[in-house]
């Protein structure tokens, strides 16, 4: 089986799909950007009751709140993305990777069949996927694999 098809026979929900933390509209910045700290989250995603009305990231920090740290007491609603690009539980990660290149997002929310969040697909998942399910051709990799010694004892 390819690496193609076996991104596409992969469902998201196999995939890590943690590293992510919530709150909810309304929250300040300075409150969310707490938050990612103390849960080492590069992304917050926000929520309006149940629903996911936001995404809060990184990019976010730096495009619009890095040079105004009066937004820092304005509630994430004035920053965040709004209307964030999802995903469901039963896409394939080859579906999501597509959605995430065409996008141009770099954090993917995943939604469960009941409407809840199921996580946030990242790029990380999938390298995370590739060195469990190749662990070898990972893990030996050599640091310069063009690299030869130049003594028969490579010293």
């Amino acid at each position: 089986m390819s690496l193609k098809e076996e991104l596409e026979a992969e469902q998201v929900a196999h995939l890590d799909l943690s590293g992510y933390c919530e709150t909810v509209t309304g929250t300040a910045v300075r409150d969310a950007l707490n938050l990612m700290r103390q849960n080492h989250s590069h992304v917050c995603l926000v929520l309006a009751g149940d629903q996911l009305v936001g995404v809060f990231t990184e990019r976010d920090i730096v495009r619009k709140v890095a040079l105004h740290p009066d937004l820092l007491d304005k509630p994430v609603d004035d920053v965040m993305s709004v209307n964030p690009v999802i995903i469901t539980c039963q896409s394939s990660a080859a579906e999501a990777l597509w959605l995430m290149h065409d996008e141009q997002v770099r954090n993917l929310p995943v939604i469960a069949e009941d409407g809840s969040i199921a996580g946030d697909m990242t790029y990380r998942s999938i390298i995370q996927y590739l060195a469990a399910r190749y662990p070898i051709e990972v893990i030996n990799r050599p640091p310069q694999p063009a690299q030869f010694p130049r003594k028969v004892e490579g010293g």
